[in-house]
């Protein structure tokens, strides 16, 4: 007999925290027509085999002026929304979801225009979750629960 994973239900936004990044309250997008993750950032440059980047913008509330290093990195081909195809960082990281620690691979790109800094994609969201885009912040909201004294 073959037990199915259970999948969480999630919305269409929500907020959700990054630990080994030291990010905490990051809104995000549920884009299910993206394969791929995705988290906004800029000053990336690659010095003696290490990534160096700024997650978030000036303007956001998030946003301190920290560089993040990452030894352990690829470059791949993403196709975006605009149909334009173009070489992105990759990084692994992890994400806190519904008090969960999940690994995440995210690209790293330019997003400051968008509303939201952070886009999760199908390959992230595959058998682990489904989402209603009628509802919002379903994970914060459980965690949230889960901090009341």
């Amino acid at each position: 007999m073959d037990i199915k994973p259970v999948r969480l239900l999630l919305g269409r936004t929500d907020i959700v925290d990054f630990p080994k990044l030291d990010l905490e309250g990051i809104d995000i997008k549920v884009d299910t027509g993206a394969y791929t993750s995705s988290f906004h950032s800029h000053s990336i440059e690659v010095v003696d085999n290490t990534l160096k980047c700024q997650f978030l913008d000036p303007k956001h509330e998030k946003y301190h002026k920290k560089y993040f290093i990452f030894k352990d990195f690829t470059q791949k081909k993403v196709k975006s929304s605009n149909g334009i195809v173009e070489t992105r960082f990759t990084i692994k990281t992890e994400i806190l979801i519904f008090n969960k620690i999940e690994e995440i691979e995210l690209t790293l790109t330019e997003r400051g225009s968008m509303k939201y800094p952070v886009l999760l994609g199908r390959k992230f969201l595959s058998k682990k979750f489904i989402v209603d885009t009628a509802k919002k912040n379903l994970s914060f909201k459980k965690k949230l629960k889960y901090n009341i004294t």
